[in-house]
């Protein structure tokens, strides 16, 4: 999976404490997605694109700087319907949720790493759902 995004933060802090807070942004995302074993047969591929819309809520440093851990749970829409490898997406429409963590170096660059799972949250059958790790590097403009 390849993904590019763009974020709009939240001008809110809640549970401000020690020089620390959670804070919240908007991700909007448009990804690419390649399977390996399309129809689960191997050597067959299988390629689709999503795009993204989730509100990600961040614990760090008041100064926004070190490190951080966030959590998110959005919308997304693929392209077609995912059937990869045993793992089958029986609608096009998808809840995408995350887990990670990450490190801020400046004001401008930072590095995390990530659980994210994407599932219909059994609006129908089958819903194997689909796990990504994902290595993030963003620059804010």
């Amino acid at each position: 999976m390849l993904r590019a995004g763009a974020t709009s933060d939240w001008d809110q802090r809640w549970f401000q404490s020690n020089g620390t807070s959670v804070r919240a942004y908007w991700d909007v995302s448009a990804g690419a997605w390649r399977g390996s074993q399309a129809r689960n047969v191997p050597g067959a591929h299988q390629n689709l694109m999503d795009v993204g819309l989730t509100p990600v809520f961040r614990f760090q440093r008041d100064d926004g700087q070190g490190f951080y851990a966030e959590a998110g749970i959005g919308a997304h829409l693929l392209s077609k319907k995912y059937d990869n490898n045993d793992d089958k997406l029986s609608t096009a429409f998808q809840f995408g949720d995350h887990i990670g963590v990450g490190y801020v170096f400046d004001k401008n660059w930072e590095v995390a790493l990530k659980y994210q799972h994407f599932s219909n949250g059994g609006i129908k059958k089958p819903n194997s759902g689909v796990d990504f790790g994902v290595v993030k590097l963003s620059y804010r403009f």
